[in-house]
Formats: C-alpha cells, structure tokens, sequence
C-alpha cells in the first residue's frame, strides 16, 4: 500500500510518499520561519494562508518525485489534531478532496501518534512494547505503548510544555525565534554550575511535568543580572542558559527513568521537535546504559513536524482497515489517550 501524507498542524507544510514495500519514497518540508520570525511566534492567521499557497505544490512535487499518480495510491492520510484549527482545516480539506477525486480512502491522523511512531522510519525501529516520551511543541507527555492504539498515558505537563519554557526561556534571554533551538546553541557557550535551577515535580512521586516555576526562575535570574537595556551581559546570558537546560534535561531524563521502571520496560522512544537536542540525547544515553536501555530517536529532519510521519501512521491505520467518511472534521484539541487500536 501507497500512501500520501500531508502535516499541517501548525507553521510546517510537510508532504511525504510511504509504501509498504519501498518504504519512505519522498518527503519534503517548506517551514514558515521566515514569516512568523518579525512576529516572534506563530501568526495562525499567517500560518493557515501560507498552508493554503504551499500544499498543492508539494503535492504535486511529491507525485512527480517517485512517479505516482492517484491510481498507484492506497490511500490519504492528513493531520486531524491537534493544532491550529485554521492549519488543520487546510489540510484536511486538501486531503479528503484528494481522496474522494481519486476514489481513495482517507483517515484524519493524531498528531502527537505520528511523532510517536516517527522512529519507525528508521533502518533499526523499536520494537513494541516501549515508553515514549513526546516532547514536541505544547506538549510533554510519557506513554506507555504496547501497540499501534495502545497508548497509556503515564505523566503530562500541567502547565508549560518543554518545547514552550525552551521558547519562552529564550525570549526573555533576548534571543529571536524560533527560541529553543537559539538557547541550546548559547547554552554550549555557558557555564551550567554558576546558577543553580530547580528540578520541578522530581522530588515527589509522580510522572508529571510542571515547567511554568522553572520559567518564573529563569524570568527572576534575568532581572537581577540585567544590564540597561534590559539583559544581562553576554556570558551571563550564556550561563543562564546552560542551567536551564540542565535543569529541563535533567527532569526528563529523572522522569523517563521512573517511568521504564513503573513499566517493567527497556526500550525507550523519544520523539518530538525537543528530541533533536544534544544534551537530551547525550545524558540519556549515560543515566540509561547501566540499566540496558536502548533508547530511539527519528532521524533529526523528522524530529520536527513533518509528512512522513503522517503518512507511516496513516498506513498502519489503513492497513488495519480504518476509514473516514466524508465529513471534515479536526479536533485543535484531541487527548492521545483517546486512541484505539479499531
């Protein structure tokens, strides 16, 4: 089976080809950075019409990449939820009007799934069962997965996710967006031991996150080492940043080694825009080789949002005989709990 995948969740127009036997045939992204960068953050009125000038391009793109045409495919697959409901809107509405000009069945795919199984794009996927932690966008969450649909949810943010105090964090360091990636990059410039963060929620049981304190703090470093224009210097803007991030890699990776032990698991999966950075990447490797954990990642392209990933959750859903009708529906908001294998 073919399928055509289209992501449209947010400020990413992403379009990909998956096949059952071939596996990935094409993918491409066009990110809306340069539009929402004046803004410092995304515009969704912005965003919507940006999806509407660039999706049916990248289709076409697509198509003509690995020489398919609506009668070699078997099925569409489109981001339902959540997301910006205006984003989403134009995805889906491109999508069901493909598949029903075609004769194709077409299926609205969870967002928050679609970063979930991204790793199974790699040459070397996990197996199930596995505990995945998302860290993508507005969200944070740690889910026990057993299968395709079988998701259980362990621990979430009660407030700020981790991608928003990274974003956050970084607009008050007077960094441009998008922020998270520019802290990370000033981080390596920084000392982590001059300021001491907390570690917020490790020091009760639980697997949930609270990020909003952590940013409060970072907000009060700021203003007490701020020069007069409102920042402090360049290496205490540095060092700042260093000590945010430890303190946020740290509370995941505390986090994810409570979780496989409450699941009895050794294979972990992280997954999400926050997944490609180092730090994360490195410290888990150290706190969970002891342990005989193998942790896995999507390659770094499909760290952030993209088509592949709808397209390879679109043919798990297809395949297992999953339809949509007619009517359009997307759900901005749209707990991953709800999901079911059927």
């Amino acid at each position: 089976m073919r399928v055509l995948g289209i992501e449209t969740s947010c400020d990413e127009t992403g379009v990909a080809l998956y096949d059952s036997e071939q596996g990935l045939l094409a993918h491409t992204l066009y990110s809306q950075v340069a539009l929402h960068a004046d803004y410092g953050g995304v515009v969704p009125e912005l965003a919507s019409r940006d999806h509407v000038r660039k999706l049916l391009p990248l289709v076409r793109q697509i198509m003509a990449r690995s020489n398919t045409n609506g009668q070699n495919l078997g099925g569409v697959a489109y981001t339902a939820g959540p997301g910006l409901i205006g984003a989403l809107m134009v995805g889906a509405c491109v999508g069901r009007s493909l598949a029903y000009g075609w004769n194709l069945p077409a299926l609205g795919i969870h967002h928050m799934e679609g970063h979930l199984l991204a790793p199974m794009l790699e040459e070397q996927p996990p197996s199930f069962p596995f505990v995945a932690l998302l860290v993508s966008g507005g969200h944070t969450q740690l889910v026990d997965v057993r299968g395709i649909g079988q998701y259980q949810l362990l621990g979430e943010s009660l407030d700020d996710a981790a991608g928003e105090a990274f974003d956050k964090a970084a607009k008050m360091l007077g960094l441009d967006y998008p922020g998270g990636p520019r802290l990370a990059a000033l981080a390596e410039q920084g000392d982590p031991l001059r300021f001491i963060f907390p570690r917020p929620m490790t020091d009760r049981p639980g697997l949930d996150f609270s990020f909003s304190g952590l940013k409060t703090f970072t907000l009060t470093t700021v203003r007490k080492h701020a020069g007069d224009n409102g920042l402090p210097d360049r290496q205490t803007c540095a060092d700042i940043a260093a000590a945010f991030q430890e303190a946020v890699v740290d509370t995941l990776v505390i986090k994810c080694r409570r979780a496989l032990k409450a699941c009895q698991r050794k294979t972990l999966v992280v997954a999400g825009g926050v997944s490609a950075n180092k730090m994360l990447r490195q410290r888990l490797k150290s706190r969970l080789a002891n342990n005989g954990v193998r942790v896995f990642y999507p390659r770094e392209a499909f760290c952030t949002d993209n088509g592949a990933m709808i397209a390879y959750a679109g043919y798990c859903r297809l395949q297992a005989g999953q339809r949509a009708n007619l009517s359009i529906d997307v759900r901005p908001r749209w707990p991953l709990a709800e999901l079911t294998g059927d």
